[in-house]
């Protein structure tokens, strides 16, 4: 079973776009490997990060039709009229915190063992697909109840600071582990490390490197 720690942001155009390498690679790995989703600020505060990056870029404007640009590349995905130009949310934090809390329910075993993949899924189409907010309650909602997901036992996990907790961890071990873009790969203990924009041959080339090569060859020191 090989381990991949993956960590993105839910407002990361790249991350959407990579959304159908992980499903590629669980479809052709099945029970060889298990994904670990971890979320990291990278949109955490949209607005001080427009400032600062895009300022002398057109600001959110440029930063709108940069995203435009990069989906016009792939014929997997799909992007609205109103997404990073009326519809801005403030933050991917409170998104964030929704799925930590769906991780914490399910390994409770109180919703759908796949809840949290498919809650983060359907949180990215309802952004880059319907402009949906996301960024705040009632967008969080309206995903929520498209999904069928039960409400309840990520609503406890948010209300029992366990959600918050879980989503801090989440952060330190990016920080921890120097992680600052959005998707990255970790894989065999963090000895592998795949980041941003990777096609799925190589992220399939590493998996298979490690499922076929003995440990003892993993390093050749």
């Amino acid at each position: 079973m090989i381990l991949i720690d993956h960590y993105s942001d839910v407002l990361c155009v790249w991350a959407y776009i990579a959304h159908a390498r992980s499903e590629e690679l669980e479809q052709n790995f099945g029970g060889q490997i298990s994904t670990r989703w971890h979320y990291i600020p990278v949109f955490g505060d949209v607005d001080g990060k427009f400032a600062k990056q895009w300022q002398d870029r057109g600001g959110a404007a440029g930063y709108a039709a940069h995203v435009r640009e990069v989906i016009a590349g792939f014929d997997h995905v799909d992007i609205h009229a109103d997404t990073w130009t009326k519809t801005q949310p403030k933050s991917s934090a409170p998104a964030h915190l929704w799925l930590c809390a769906a991780r914490l329910a399910s390994q409770d075993g109180d919703i759908q063992p796949n809840a949290e993949v498919e809650l983060g899924w359907a949180m990215r189409q309802a952004f880059f697909q319907q402009a949906i907010n996301i960024g705040e309650q009632a967008g969080l909602n309206a995903v929520l109840e498209q999904t069928g997901i039960a409400q309840a036992p990520i609503t406890q996990r948010i209300n029992n600071g366990s959600a918050y907790a879980a989503l801090c961890d989440d952060m330190q071990k990016a920080r921890d582990a120097n992680i600052r873009v959005s998707p990255s790969y970790v894989f065999n203990e963090d000895r592998q490390r795949l980041t941003g924009n990777v096609g799925y041959r190589i992220i399939e080339a590493n998996v298979r490197e490690l499922l076929e090569q003995p440990q003892t060859q993993q390093s050749w020191c």
